[in-house]
Order: C-alpha cells, then sequence, then structure tokens
C-alpha cells in the first residue's frame, strides 16, 4: 500500500493525550486485558454514526462491550453463502467464542441510513436502487420494516422515526435465524435486547414484548 499517510497532527496529539493520562492511570489494566484476553458480557450492533457513542452511554470501561458498527444497526438473516458476512462472524464470534450473556442492538434517532431506506423504497433514491450500490443492497434488510412502516400511513418525519425502531426489530428477528443464537437463546443463555436512543435529547428507550412497544428506561 503506497497510499497510505501519517495521520492528522490533531490525532497523534489527542494520543499522545492518551497515553499520558488515561492510559498511564490505569495501565495495569490494559496489561491485564492484553495478557488475559476479553471477557466481555455484552455484544452490542450499534449503527456507524460518529454521534453514536456506545460506550459513553452506559459508561463502559474497555473490555466490557464486544462492539459491531454497520450501516443502520443492522442484521443480515443467516446466510452461510460463501460470501463475506462481517456482520454475522461478529455474531458468530461473540456468541460462539465469547459467550456473552446479552446482544443488544441500539438504533437511533436522525440515522441517514433508515433515512436512506425509506428514500429508497419511495422512489427518492434511485442510486440506491443500482445494483452497484453496496448502501442500497445493505439497507434491502430493512424493505420488511419499511412495509410495516408503510401500512401506518405516517407524516415523514413520524415514518423515519418508526422506521428506526423497525431497523432494531428487523435486526431482532433475523438474529433468531442463526442456528447458534437460538440454541443460546432457548437455553437460558443468552438475552437479545432492542435499544433506540434519541441523540439530541439523550434519551433511551427499550422493546418491551408485553405491550410490542418502545418504552422509556
Amino acid at each position: 500500500m503506497h497510499r497510505a499517510k501519517p495521520l492528522p497532527s490533531y490525532l497523534v496529539q489527542r494520543y499522545h493525550g492518551w497515553k499520558a493520562t488515561t492510559y498511564s492511570e490505569n495501565s495495569a489494566w490494559y496489561r491485564r486485558l492484553a495478557d488475559e484476553g476479553q471477557r466481555p458480557r455484552a455484544m452490542v450492533i450499534s449503527c456507524c454514526d460518529s454521534r453514536v457513542h456506545v460506550t459513553s452511554i452506559f459508561g463502559a470501561d474497555q473490555g466490557e462491550f464486544f462492539i459491531h458498527r454497520n450501516i443502520a444497526n443492522l442484521v443480515p438473516p443467516y446466510q452461510p453463502d460463501g460470501n463475506q458476512h462481517g456482520t454475522s462472524a461478529a455474531v458468530e464470534y461473540a456468541v460462539t467464542a465469547l459467550k456473552v450473556a446479552h446482544l443488544i442492538v441500539l438504533g437511533h434517532s436522525s440515522c441517514g441510513g433508515v433515512q436512506g431506506c425509506l428514500d429508497m423504497c419511495t422512489g427518492k433514491a434511485p442510486a440506491l436502487e443500482e445494483a452497484s450500490s453496496f448502501v442500497g443492497r445493505w439497507m434491502d434488510i430493512l424493505r420488511p420494516g419499511y412495509e410495516r412502516v408503510k401500512s401506518r400511513n405516517l407524516g415523514e418525519s413520524e415514518a423515519a422515526s418508526a422506521l428506526e425502531r423497525e431497523a432494531v426489530l428487523v435486526s431482532l428477528d433475523n438474529l433468531m435465524t442463526f442456528p447458534f443464537v437460538e440454541e443460546a437463546v432457548l437455553a437460558g443463555k443468552l438475552s437479545l435486547h432492542g435499544l433506540w436512543t434519541d441523540i439530541g435529547a439523550g434519551g433511551l428507550e427499550y422493546y418491551d414484548t408485553a405491550t410490542e412497544r418502545f418504552l422509556p428506561i
């Protein structure tokens, strides 16, 4: 690779600041993590959105969460077809190797990926319909959620918010198509959780199976 360049100076400065403070004050903990390996209690599947800061929301330290991020926090259905599946591989490793006790899908407000799906499904984003669009083909995972939202005849902003929550529900449904996830859930070794966070208000909601609604935490 001949096109890689040195880090921007502001990132270099931040690294040195972290090394001199946070790392220096907790160096024994970092060495223990390195020597003993990771034993996270939970996996979190969240969006790539830079505004969603999973560890800050829960005050988590290094080693607590196994985190996987992708566009719109989606999990595809179980499909061992020989292609490369980053999200499916992360789920497999978390459940079968790390044996996490909790698997959390975290959606969020103002999600660009979800808005892209909404635009694509309503004919406003023809570029996403192209077979060559990685984002469009990824957002196809959310089409079942869009069909449910469509039937509710909501306004545009309400539809986007509803589809953000559907992204969580679609992912939870798809997780149960993985045999090793279903086995762990039925054995009581793994719990699935659906969350949605409001970035601006700092709110957090969870999906309540009894009422089939997202409720404030």
